[in-house]
């Protein structure tokens, strides 16, 4: 499909279950919404608010599904297609206009006659991020939200020090172009990208407000109006993580500022699970593993979704039970079955671990102190690829990336296999002194799970872009956390490189901003390996297992 073929998806037909309201916003505009009543019976009662972009009734998030389990359990539900999206008026604009309209929405629910008052929140990705805009606005009915998936800086694009995301445009020229959805395919061999972007606007006929408002220079227009949602009162929020989701890292950005504001951290109870950022969990079987699940799927991986959240709400909202019977931790050591419980994370009984990289591509928790440079070649025009190419749907294909050590322009260290099973649990970051003969470079380093079959799965990534890279330059790269259970036999390796694409835009070489680059020019990349300020690796493994 090229950029002017593209497919256009409007919004999906009536669902049977729901009445349709149209409610109307402090200007007037009116969000098209969606109401939910168990049994069709408008009593009083508890209502669960879910306001996101991709369509009420659409088969990508299958509200209706989620609508008709919440129902069961007793709930009101409200579906509510956010500002400028589907059936909802207004200007289709990014994350700017959530505090308010949900701020909005919330008030008029407690003045539905079904309505007793309470509401809570769930959903993932911008419906999770919807979440944490109307916790922002301190609406007093709001009793406790369920983010999946998600992060308060949400598609926010790239500040220095900082590697951009190819989603980070395309998702305002897709998703959030304007009120349907556009789908299209970037051909990332042809540069500049701004071109492909403007014959796309051009073959559709409009431009997308989003796309204009972050590129060439972005303008961060304020997204919480009151202030940060962690700077308002306190909301119990069960905050959902996966370890392989692609935006796990603004998870845990959120979690590091929650811990910063005693209100919110006392309120907060963290969830991890071994999935990734479309749900896809780590061991599911290959009849799990389909991209577009059938219904009869859905509904029987309903409870593996919700539950834990109806769980929470039933503490939170119905005030049945004890906040001591929600876990402050609940998370699961990926490949062991079941959910663990700790009330901090990372657990106590974790020591650290680092490893060093040596000159003959060895990984050892020995002092290495001979220095040599390790040098590599980073080509504009045949990129490192990216792990797979959804990155949402990691779990969906498990890649092996043991391939991917016999390129040139990847280094790969690799530690002596473990002689028993080794688990790999909280934060893991390596530390590196690097530099280019280009101007600025991007890093990127993958931990992986090398088998005993040669295979290799990545179980933890991070990347850092270094603006003056002419001279040695020390880096550090957040790999995000880890709860991870190393088999005996297997070895960790470690994959450098200077490109991971289409994931990350490929750096051009000649310095120039990368979205909008015509030329490219090839760079020679150093690492020193030995000695103070070479490659290190530093994890956490927890022995009382």
């Amino acid at each position: 499909m090229t950029v002017t073929e593209f497919i256009r998806i409007g919004p999906a037909e009536p669902n049977p279950l729901a009445v349709e309201e149209f409610v109307r916003m402090r200007d007037g505009v009116r969000l098209a919404t969606d109401v939910y009543l168990p049994g069709g019976v408008d009593a009083p009662g508890d209502t669960i608010l879910i306001r996101l972009p991709y369509d009420k009734r659409g088969d990508y998030t299958f509200i209706p599904l989620i609508a008709e389990y919440f129902m069961d359990r007793g709930y009101r539900v409200v579906a509510q297609d956010v500002r400028g999206k589907f059936r909802s008026e207004g200007e289709t604009l990014l994350f700017v206009n959530e505090a308010d309209d949900g701020y909005d929405t919330i008030e008029w629910i407690i003045g539905q006659r079904w309505s007793n008052g309470r509401v809570a929140m769930w959903g993932d990705s911008y419906y999770g991020f919807t979440q944490w805009a109307a916790a922002s606005s301190r609406h007093p009915a709001l009793k406790a939200i369920s983010p999946r998936v998600t992060g308060t800086q949400l598609g926010e694009p790239a500040r220095d020090g900082a590697v951009e995301m190819g989603i980070t445009y395309l998702y305002a020229l897709t998703y959030f172009h304007s009120r349907d959805g556009y789908f299209w395919d970037m051909d990332w061999t042809r540069r500049p990208y701004t071109v492909q972007v403007e014959k796309f606007l051009a073959a559709v006929g409009a431009r997308s407000a989003s796309y204009d408002q972050w590129y060439p220079h972005p303008v961060r227009l304020r997204r919480f109006r009151n202030g940060s949602p962690f700077d308002g009162p306190a909301v119990p929020v069960l905050h959902t993580i996966g370890w392989w989701d692609n935006c796990a890292p603004l998870s845990w950005a959120d979690v590091a500022e929650i811990h910063r504001h005693p209100a919110w951290d006392q309120s907060h109870y963290l969830r991890i699970e071994p999935m990734d950022h479309e749900t896809f969990h780590l061991l599911d079987g290959p009849e799990k593993l389909v991209e577009d699940r059938p219904e009869e799927q859905i509904r029987a991986e309903l409870p593996r979704m919700l539950d834990p959240t109806l769980d929470f709400f039933e503490v939170f909202v119905r005030g049945n039970g004890s906040a001591r019977d929600i876990p402050r931790v609940a998370w699961n050591l990926a490949g062991t079955e079941g959910m663990r419980t700790s009330e901090t994370w990372p657990p106590s009984g974790v020591r650290e671990v680092v490893y060093a990289a040596t000159a003959d591509g060895g990984l050892t928790t020995e002092e290495v102190d001979a220095a040599a440079d390790v040098t590599w070649t980073h080509d504009p025009d045949d990129p490192v690829p990216s792990s797979v190419e959804n990155a949402f749907a990691f779990l969906l294909t498990r890649p092996d990336e043991a391939p991917l050590a016999a390129r040139d322009d990847v280094l790969a260290f690799t530690a002596a296999p473990v002689g028993s099973d080794v688990d790999l649990v909280g934060p893991v970051r390596a530390t590196a002194t690097v530099h280019s003969d280009g101007p600025v470079m991007d890093l990127f380093v993958r931990l992986l799970d090398l088998a005993p079959d040669g295979t290799a799965l990545r179980i933890a990534r991070g990347q850092v872009h270094v603006p003056e890279a002419a001279a040695p330059t020390a880096v550090e790269i957040d790999l995000g956390q880890l709860g991870y259970r190393l088999r005996a036999g297997h070895a960790l390796r470690v994959h450098v490189s200077a490109s991971d694409a289409p994931e990350f835009i490929p750096l051009p070489g000649t310095g120039d901003e990368p979205w909008g680059a015509t030329e490219t020019v090839t760079n020679t990349e150093h690492l020193t390996v030995g000695g103070p300020d070479g490659l290190r690796l530093s994890l956490s493994i927890l022995e009382d297992a």
